[in-house]
């Protein structure tokens, strides 16, 4: 059995502070092919769409399509606010390398 992504408090309530779920919106996280490693995230506010899996919280939602949660398999969803900036994280244990950007893996 897959596991599926989680997403931490920290990630949710960050969703709130945007006012994402206000707009009806959701944060999109998604596998596309590209970047430096082979693959790339996609991390975006979007609407769900029918066949997205949905992991929600105090009214926020996060949405990965069927085709990213292979991908996504026991994965973090996480927010971080440091010195560098303030984004989105994935720790994920699929990946078996990636990038100085953190959003390029390799499986």
């Amino acid at each position: 059995m897959q596991l599926p992504p989680k997403v931490t408090q920290r990630a949710f309530e960050r969703l709130a502070e945007i006012g994402a779920g206000d707009q009806g919106q959701a944060l999109r996280v998604a596998v596309e092919g590209g970047g430096c490693s082979g693959f790339q995230y996609d991390i975006r506010l979007d609407q769900p769409a029918e066949d997205d899996l949905v992991l929600e919280a105090d009214g926020e939602k996060v949405v990965v399509d069927s085709v990213s949660l292979h991908f996504l398999t026991g994965a973090t969803i996480d927010f971080s606010d440091e010195l560098i900036g303030a984004r989105f994280v994935i720790d994920n244990p699929n990946a078996t390398s990636s990038c100085g950007c953190g959003t390029s893996f390799s499986m």
